[in-house]
């Protein structure tokens, strides 16, 4: 569900929106008051409006009320620290769903945004999310830079989780935030009997609104710690959870990156246009075809492909024998210096071709198509 949180309250803000992204909500926060309630609604079109600590007297129900009947299929629910009879049946005739205190008891403010979630289309029963494995055929092939990049893009319509199963050497999260993380997945396995929602959220690096890292283990060594069973427990739940789990797979193909290629719904073997590239992703197409994948999981990507190359579309297809392609243009000074940066090419240059490329593929991955609408006038409006 589409929440927008409003409060005058960095803190608070910041707590609420972790509690609420835990639960798989897509979730924006505006540090503010009531005066708010109506850019944010035109800006957002949440399903739900969470108004903290500005509204508590019968004088600020008359603009609530100018907003919910401007946009009646957004619910609200106001959180006030003092509240008395008079105002809660001023609220609801304003058309607030619920009041609850102000701070609100974790589990009271849960239970509110189910009851609204049980509301809305679909009876509140989510989808199970889709697991989206990217693996490079070849060293350098590009597949962390774009499995990183199209999680961004992903989230700004899903929530989305990258899980970096490159055990031994993994830097995912290195390509888009600069300060290491206070968690990695060994840590989430040390702790695998605590795993639930809260726990696997708290231990993702959080990059941007709706998408977080669950990091690779710092030290190689505790790499060995992670097994089969400890994945499939972490995959189970984030599907109950997120919209998207990305898998930035390590090249060595072992039980443990066989298990996530079993769980993925698509796998994207990651190449650009060269014969050493075509000879290591025929071995691997080979490999996923002994293993029993169907044809229609397997989608290869080309990184820097160039249409005047010496290598193209016809040719891999033929070498391959493969029928969907995805192709990502060149741009290779932009995305090094993205990378030397640990930023996200998006907010590094927004009109780039790539990111352009990425925004495009998103939508292919299932974006639900109601909230698509005005998609690349959000995505380049700053």
């Amino acid at each position: 569900m589409k929440i927008a949180v409003i409060s005058p309250h960095a803190g608070r803000l910041t707590e609420m929106g972790a509690v609420l992204r835990a639960q798989a909500h897509q979730v924006s926060l505006a540090e503010g008051d009531k005066h708010h309630m109506r850019l944010v609604a035109e800006q957002e079109r949440p399903d739900l409006m969470l108004v903290d600590g500005s509204i508590c007297d019968m004088h600020d129900l008359s603009m609530v009320e100018k907003v919910t009947a401007s946009f009646p299929q957004m619910a609200v629910i106001l959180l006030c620290a003092t509240q008395n009879q008079d105002f809660l049946i001023g609220a609801m005739r304003a058309g607030v769903r619920e009041v609850l205190p102000s701070p609100a008891p974790l589990e009271a403010l849960n239970a509110a945004v189910g009851r609204v979630a049980a509301k809305q289309p679909g009876g509140g029963h989510k989808a199970a999310g889709k697991i989206l494995a990217f693996m490079s055929c070849k060293g350098g092939s590009g597949a962390t830079f774009l499995a990183t990049n199209l999680g961004y893009q992903l989230a700004r319509t899903s929530s989305v989780l990258l899980i970096d199963l490159n055990l031994q050497f993994g830097d995912a999260l290195s390509f888009v935030h600069e300060e290491r993380p206070s968690s990695t997945l060994a840590d989430v396995v040390r702790e695998i009997k605590r795993l639930d929602a809260l726990f696997l959220a708290g231990s993702a690096v959080q990059i941007a609104p709706n998408y977080s890292i669950l990091a690779a283990p710092e030290d190689p060594a505790q790499a060995l710690t992670i097994k089969p069973e400890h994945l499939e427990a972490i995959l189970a739940l984030a599907v109950s959870r997120y919209d998207f789990i990305l898998l930035d797979v390590g090249r060595s193909l072992d039980v443990l990156s066989i298990k996530a290629l079993d769980r993925a719904h698509k796998i994207f073997p990651v190449i650009q246009a060269s014969l050493p590239d075509l000879r290591h992703a025929r071995k691997l197409l080979a490999l996923f075809k002994s293993l029993d994948y169907p044809q229609d999981k397997v989608e290869l990507v080309v990184n820097r492909f160039s249409g005047n190359g010496e290598i193209g579309l016809d040719e891999i297809r033929r070498t391959l024998s493969v029928d969907t392609i995805h192709t990502i243009p060149n741009s290779f000074k932009e995305v090094n210096d993205s990378i030397n940066h640990g930023d996200l090419l998006a907010e590094m240059q927004r009109s780039n071709a790539i990111v352009r490329n990425l925004a495009s593929f998103a939508l292919s991955l299932g974006s639900r198509e109601e909230e698509s609408r005005g998609f690349f006038e959000r995505l380049f409006k700053r």
